[in-house]
């Protein structure tokens, strides 16, 4: 196997392109895959800004989740074999031929699931478990609530929730066309909040119980408001800006939880536990197809840089995908 391969190099007020560059080892917990697709994720576009460093140990390269074949086997790995079809969660490395991630970060690719869709799956689902299911603890008959209804995240929230037995889902959405989209996935109610105030129209769904946000800003403040007595709201990003002046005392009077989380820096043995919950309570979702990856694009690797320019655009609805398949 060579010692050097091709991934996508970036550089500072550069396009993305493809280079030649060493091909990471794979240590006694890892395997090597041999990536055929990978997903692209608001994360990149962050790091590529140079605010969102890789975790110490991982890849300078972008790439947060990939699908391929298992090239290689740690020597303290007992369940995988080389040539399995596996999805897997990455701390970097994604967007090149191959990359060495821990064992503990690995799915199964279902009987039938092409590349491209199996790359759409980790992150989002891994992010969905970590943060509505696992730190606000959305119970069966609950009220969700998730803004950014149609990007990789909320297309997936909104499956694994109807799949979980949430009582109401709504979403918020930029445009008729996304609320459409959301809607067809199982969301009960879809605000597009171009149109009407969002806080409005869930205050008369009766409120949330919990909330995903991803925009920050004056939604925080809004989000308190929308939310029932014992809610819980948890941010995974802040698209609109981190900085916020609040009044809390809704917070308190509510007794909310407002919190936050983010999925790469975590341990090694956190990500295997949500890994492990996924598996147990929605795998056999996506097996079945009840729970679908939601594409939108799939770009060949010497087109990263317009499949960024396409995510930062915000018009796309699901994932948006490199594919070794299409370079």
């Amino acid at each position: 196997m060579h010692k050097t391969m091709m991934a996508v190099i970036a550089e500072t007020d550069q396009p993305l392109k493809l280079g030649e560059v060493p091909r990471p080892d794979c240590g006694p917990e890892e395997v090597l895959i041999e990536i055929q697709a990978s997903g692209l994720n608001r994360a990149d576009l962050v790091q590529r800004q140079g605010f969102y460093p890789p975790p110490a140990g991982a890849s300078d390269i972008m790439g947060l989740e990939c699908s391929g074949v298992i090239a290689e086997v740690g020597s303290a790995v007992r369940e995988w074999q080389v040539g399995d079809r596996v999805c897997a969660l990455l701390a970097g490395g994604g967007y090149a031929e191959y990359t060495a991630v821990h064992h503990g970060s690995l799915f199964a690719i279902p009987d039938g699931m092409s590349f491209e869709e199996a790359a759409a799956l980790p992150e989002v689902m891994m992010t969905v478990w970590a943060n509505i299911f696992d730190r606000c603890a959305l119970r069966p008959g609950e009220t969700l609530l998730v803004h950014g209804g149609t990007s990789g995240i909320g297309t997936m929230a909104i499956q694994m929730a109807k799949y979980f037995g949430a009582g109401k889902i709504i979403i918020s959405a930029g445009s008729d066309e996304k609320c459409a989209a959301a809607t067809a996935l199982g969301a009960d109610v879809a605000i597009n909040y171009r149109e009407a105030d969002f806080v409005e129209v869930v205050q008369a769904e009766g409120g949330a119980d919990v909330i995903l946000d991803m925009v920050g800003a004056d939604y925080v403040q809004r989000n308190i408001t929308a939310a029932k007595i014992g809610g819980r709201i948890c941010n995974i990003a802040y698209m609109s800006g981190h900085k916020v002046e609040l009044n809390l005392m809704p917070l308190m009077r509510k007794r909310l939880i407002l919190t936050g989380t983010t999925l790469r820096a975590r341990p090694i043995e956190d990500k295997q536990r949500i890994r492990d919950a996924v598996l147990a309570g929605f795998w056999g979702g996506v097996k079945t197809g009840a729970i679908k990856p939601v594409i939108d694009t799939v770009y060949p690797y010497d087109q990263a840089d317009a499949a960024q320019a396409h995510l930062s655009n915000g018009g796309h609805i699901g994932k948006i995908l490199l594919s070794r398949a299409q370079s």
